[in-house]
C-alpha cells in the first residue's frame, strides 16, 4: 500500500513496559491521522518501580469504611520535607464526604510518608459546599506557597508561608471562590503553571454532564480571565468524568507542553496525553494533540535535583504512589514515519 494512504489512519502501537518487581506499564502510542508522526516524539515514560507514599488514612470521627484518597497534590516546604494533601472522598463528615488530609515524607523516595492528620474541610461560612473541598494544588511564588482548591463549586486559593499551613484568601464578598463555570459544574482539580509572567489555571467541570478542561490566565492571581476550553471529546470521550485532573508539565528541551487527562480510575485508570507548542490548546473534538495513554490516574509530574517523578493513584484506590519519570522517544529502536 501506498505510505502515502497509510498516513490517513490513525496509527496505534502498544509497548509493555515490564519493571523489576515484574508489573507491566502499557503505554498506548498515538500517530493522529492526517499528518505523519515526527520521528523524535518524546513521550513519558515510567522508568522504575513504583513506592507507596501514602495509604488509606485514619479520620477519627470521619471514618468510614468505604473511603478513599483520591486526587493530591505534592510539593516541597519550606523546611525541606514533602508535602502531600489529598481529597479523601466518601468519608463520614456529611455534605459530599470530602476533606483534604496531610501526610510529610523527609525525602521523595521514602516509602510510607508519615500520616498527619486532616488537612482542612470545607467552610459554608465561607461559600463552600459542605463536605466539598478537591484536589489541591501548590505554586511556590517567590517566599510564598499559593494552594488552590476546590470547594465543589468554585476554583479557591489559600496561602502560607512555611508550605505547611494554609490560610484561605476572601474576596471582597467574604466568599473564598475565585471562579466557576455554572453552579451545577462542579469545577475543580486546579492546577498552575506561570508562562512569561502570566499565571495559568488549568481546571475541570462538567457543564450539562460533559466533562472538558478548561484555563484562565492572571497576571496577579487575583484577577482571573473567561475561560478558555483547551481539551474536549475526541477519543477521550465526553462524559461526566473524561476530563478529569488535567496537568499541564512544560517540557523545556523540547518546547512542548504535556496535558495529562484522566478518564478512569481504579483497576483500568486511563490518562490521555497530549503534547502541542501552544498551552491553549490541546485539542477540541479532534486527537491531533494526542501522543499516547497510560494505565494511571490523577498523575502529577514533581522534580528533584535533576529527577523527573511522577506520583499516582493506586489501582485500588486505596492510596498513592510514586516512580521515576523521563521524556524518551516513543520508539527509540523503531521510530515512526
Amino acid at each position: 500500500m501506498d505510505k502515502g494512504i497509510l498516513m490517513n489512519f490513525t496509527r496505534r502501537l502498544t509497548i509493555e513496559i515490564v519493571t523489576g518487581a515484574g508489573l507491566a506499564f502499557v503505554l498506548i502510542l498515538t500517530a493522529p491521522a492526517g499528518r505523519s508522526a515526527e520521528k523524535s516524539v518524546l513521550v513519558p515514560q515510567i522508568q522504575s518501580d513504583w513506592w507507596q507514599v501514602a495509604d488509606v488514612p485514619d479520620l477519627g470521627k470521619y471514618n468510614s469504611t468505604e473511603q478513599e484518597p483520591v486526587d493530591f497534590a505534592v510539593w516541597q516546604a519550606a523546611d525541606g520535607t514533602w508535602q502531600m494533601w489529598s481529597c479523601i472522598r466518601k468519608a463520614n463528615n456529611g455534605g459530599k464526604t470530602r476533606l483534604l488530609y496531610r501526610w510529610q515524607g523527609t525525602t521523595i523516595t521514602d516509602r510510607d510518608w508519615q500520616p498527619m492528620g486532616i488537612a482542612m474541610e470545607a467552610d459554608p461560612n465561607f461559600g463552600e459546599m459542605a463536605g466539598g473541598l478537591q484536589a489541591p494544588y501548590v505554586l511556590k511564588v517567590r517566599s510564598k506557597y499559593i494552594m488552590f482548591y476546590g470547594d465543589w463549586n468554585h476554583i479557591d486559593k489559600a496561602i502560607s508561608m512555611d508550605g505547611k499551613t494554609f490560610a484561605r484568601q476572601l474576596g471582597p464578598n467574604g466568599r473564598s471562590g475565585m471562579f466557576s463555570e455554572g453552579a451545577e459544574s462542579n469545577t475543580r482539580d486546579p492546577m498552575v503553571i506561570r508562562i512569561h509572567g502570566t499565571f495559568y489555571a488549568y481546571y475541570t467541570a462538567n457543564p450539562e454532564n460533559h466533562g472538558a478542561d478548561f484555563v484562565r490566565t492572571s497576571r496577579n492571581l487575583d484577577s482571573w480571565s473567561p475561560s478558555k476550553t483547551i481539551a474536549y471529546g475526541g477519543s477521550a470521550g465526553t462524559g461526566h468524568f473524561s476530563a478529569e485532573c488535567p496537568f499541564v508539565y512544560y517540557h523545556k528541551a523540547s518546547g512542548y507542553y504535556y496535558l495529562f487527562r484522566t478518564q478512569r480510575y481504579g483497576e483500568h485508570a486511563q490518562t490521555s496525553i497530549y503534547r502541542s507548542k501552544d498551552p491553549l490548546k490541546f485539542g477540541v473534538n479532534d486527537d491531533r494533540y494526542l501522543v499516547g495513554t497510560l494505565p494511571i490516574a490523577a498523575p502529577e509530574i514533581v522534580e528533584d535535583d535533576g529527577q523527573l517523578y511522577i506520583a499516582a493513584l493506586l489501582p485500588g484506590l486505596k492510596g498513592i504512589r510514586i516512580a521515576k519519570l523521563d521524556f524518551a522517544p516513543a520508539l527509540s529502536s523503531n521510530p515512526l514515519p
